[in-house]
């Protein structure tokens, strides 16, 4: 069983920074991790993912050039550094894991609200 536990959310102004992380706790050896967010009315929509080496990463559009997903194994810790963030970016990110071999997200937090202020 996997647990993660999100942090380091809260109010920014527009243009600010800031930086997400997830703790793991459980076996997460050769698990990919990912950043997803739910805005107010809207889906949850995928944000960012991070191969479990950390070798490879891929971006949601609306995010790349702005955030960047790191990830420290000896720590069980998925970073998300947010820098320039616009009022849009509001929402609560979620952390999620997966083992490789399987494409569904099997292991959530319960999320941390990040709110843009313009």
């Amino acid at each position: 069983q996997v647990q993660m536990v999100e942090s380091g959310g809260g109010l920014v102004q527009a243009g600010g920074s800031l930086r997400l992380s997830c703790a793991a706790s459980g076996r997460t050896f050769a698990y990919t991790m990912a950043w997803f967010r739910q805005a107010p009315g809207k889906e949850r929509e995928f944000v960012a993912t991070i191969s479990w080496r950390g070798t490879s990463t891929t971006y949601a559009d609306s995010v790349k050039g702005r955030f960047t997903i790191s990830r420290d194994n000896a720590k069980n810790t998925v970073y998300l550094q947010m820098n320039s963030l616009k009022p849009e970016d509001t929402a609560v990110y979620y952390c999620a894991a997966r083992p490789t071999y399987d494409n569904n997200y099997n292991y959530w937090g319960q999320g941390t609200q990040v709110t843009v202020s313009s």
